[in-house]
């Protein structure tokens, strides 16, 4: 069976959401087991037994959340040459664009060799004040219909071995 893993940080509840609407939509396959686990609590095991990833995390300061970025810290070197060609995809929860957050995980994903299998989903929840920046986001139902998409597509790939 191919796993699917799904690793997630979330300030504000944005993330999460997204990541549980592919983790939702992901474990709909079968022949697939999907696991979604908090960043701070993934480990380089996890990573090496999966066949698939998923990233997902806010952007802060134009960055990926600090506690997404701690967990490639912790894993990068242990997991170096040991998961390259695997698939994978990203999912920023924004206040602005989200673009630098893709740039960074992507850079990553690159330095680990996995093979990129979808664009980046990035829903922006327009977040400028230190209100509604430190507010709990609700994500709309069609941002979430694209994370499930994304969710049932990695899982459907894997099923049938097209990556």
């Amino acid at each position: 069976m191919k796993t699917l893993l799904i690793v997630y940080h979330t300030r504000t509840g944005g993330s999460l959401q997204m990541a549980e609407a592919a983790f939702d939509a992901a474990r709909q396959e079968t022949g697939v087991e999907t696991r979604l686990v908090r960043a701070a609590d993934a480990v380089p095991k996890d990573l090496l037994t999966a066949d698939g990833l998923l990233f997902v995390c806010p952007e802060n300061l134009a960055a990926i959340s600090g506690e997404m970025k701690e967990f490639f810290d912790r894993c990068y070197y242990p997991v170096l040459g040991r998961i390259e060609g695997r698939p994978y995809a990203l999912m920023i929860c924004a206040g602005s664009d989200g673009e630098n957050a893709v740039r960074q995980m992507a850079r990553i994903a690159t330095g680990w060799r996995l093979k990129p299998v979808a664009e980046p989903i990035i829903v922006n929840t327009a977040a400028q004040t230190p209100e509604a920046i430190l507010a709990p986001k609700t994500i709309p139902q069609a941002d979430l219909a694209r994370c499930a998409e994304l969710g049932q597509a990695l899982a459907a790939g894997l099923a049938m071995g097209v990556f």
